[in-house]
């Protein structure tokens, strides 16, 4: 999805930012992506456009994206922090730990999940983004010694 469709610097403005156009910079990067991006993917991106960006100001960038709702991010379970440009519906992402085929799910599959936690624990859950690992059914027929518990 296109950043330029989520109007974000209506969205930027209204809580108070400033539209810079180093923001826009790392925001277009996260864009290019289609997709999930880690940090380091986006920092070439933005260093090929503009030297002066350093980490740190695209640390704090993302965060105030995340923070916004303009990006969304998920830690995958392989050491890194992936980013996508937030879509209109929630979405869930079912990614093997084994060949790193990625599936995206909607939200109505998991809603169940959050309403029973809260029912549970009294625990409303505010994630728009859950990554859950595992194998996909192609790995669970190569790997013979998994189950489907695991």
């Amino acid at each position: 999805m296109s950043h330029h469709k989520t109007e974000y610097e209506n969205m930027m403005r209204a809580t108070g930012h400033r539209v810079t156009r180093q923001r826009t910079l790392v925001l277009d990067a996260v864009c290019e992506a289609h997709g999930h991006t880690t940090l380091g993917q986006v920092y070439a991106r933005v260093r090929k456009v503009d030297r002066s960006i350093d980490r740190s100001t695209l640390y704090r960038t993302l965060k105030l994206f995340v923070d916004i709702g303009l990006v969304v991010s998920a830690d995958t379970g392989d050491g890194e922090t992936y980013y996508e440009i937030a879509k209109a519906q929630h979405h869930h992402h079912l990614i093997c730990r084994n060949c790193g085929r990625e599936q995206e799910i909607g939200h109505v599959v998991v809603q169940s999940m959050f309403e029973q936690i809260y029912a549970h624990y009294q625990f409303k859950a505010d994630t728009d983004h859950l990554v859950l690992s595992g194998l996909c059914a192609n790995c669970q027929i190569s790997l013979p010694s998994s189950s489907p518990s695991s």
